[in-house]
């Protein structure tokens, strides 16, 4: 993938790239120029690029979008400011299931976090809990929250969309930041919210482990699934 004057073997290797240059900035800053000019030359391969930065490229900084994380916001020559995703210049456009996907995870998202901030206010001791599958004592950075099989995330988006006969290729959005969206009928938020709910069997476990095994594959709830209140 060439980018500029830059020739990267794999795209992982340039998302690792860029993203080095975000996390190298505080909230707020702006970037020098040799880190600005490649921005730019990464901007270019974005989809959209020619029609939301035909008005040029005056700065790029760092800023906070949701969740406190960190992005690249571009100010054009007439200090209008846009925030970007790299990923997006670099992955291209995503898919209609793609985007109606990390819509759905976004509208969840702090389901799930409640879930995690609970077990941890249940069951922490010095910080720590433990895994619900390797039983291991793990710091809250190590552990995530993961849709137990069968009903794993994709697929409760997935029979979402059959039961609701959804044709997501049509579906309305808003564009919350570059790349990240949400629904335009909130009704919809509201129903898969709902449907999520009722659906979803979590556990909290270590980052690293495959929650795909056999043994999680049982239907019947089990006393240790988290549930979203």
């Amino acid at each position: 993938m060439i980018i500029g004057n830059r020739d990267f073997k794999y795209k992982k290797d340039a998302l690792n790239f860029y993203k080095g240059i975000l996390n190298s900035y505080k909230f707020g800053d702006f970037l020098s120029e040799i880190d600005r000019l490649e921005i730019v030359e990464l901007l270019k391969k974005h989809p959209d690029f020619k029609r939301k930065y035909s008005n040029g490229i005056k700065q790029v900084l760092v800023d906070k979008v949701k969740y406190n994380s960190k992005a690249f916001h571009v100010i054009d020559n007439d200090s209008n400011k846009e925030v970007f995703s790299y990923i997006k210049c670099i992955n291209g456009q995503k898919s209609p299931l793609t985007i109606f996907t990390n819509t759905c995870r976004d509208i969840v998202q702090e389901d799930i976090n409640r879930v995690k901030l609970q077990y941890f206010r249940d069951n922490s001791k010095d910080g720590l809990v433990k895994c619900q599958e390797s039983h291991d004592l793990c710091k809250w950075k190590d552990l995530v929250i993961d849709h137990r099989q069968p009903n794993t995330f994709s697929v409760i988006v997935d029979r979402f969309i059959e039961i609701n006969e959804i044709d997501i290729t049509k579906v309305d959005y808003i564009e919350i930041i570059d790349g990240v969206y949400e629904f335009g009928d909130e009704a919809l938020s509201n129903q898969f919210k709902s449907y999520h709910k009722e659906k979803a069997n979590l556990r909290i476990v270590k980052r690293e482990i495959n929650s795909g095994r056999a043994y999680q594959g049982r239907i019947k709830p089990q006393k240790k699934d988290l549930k979203i209140e």
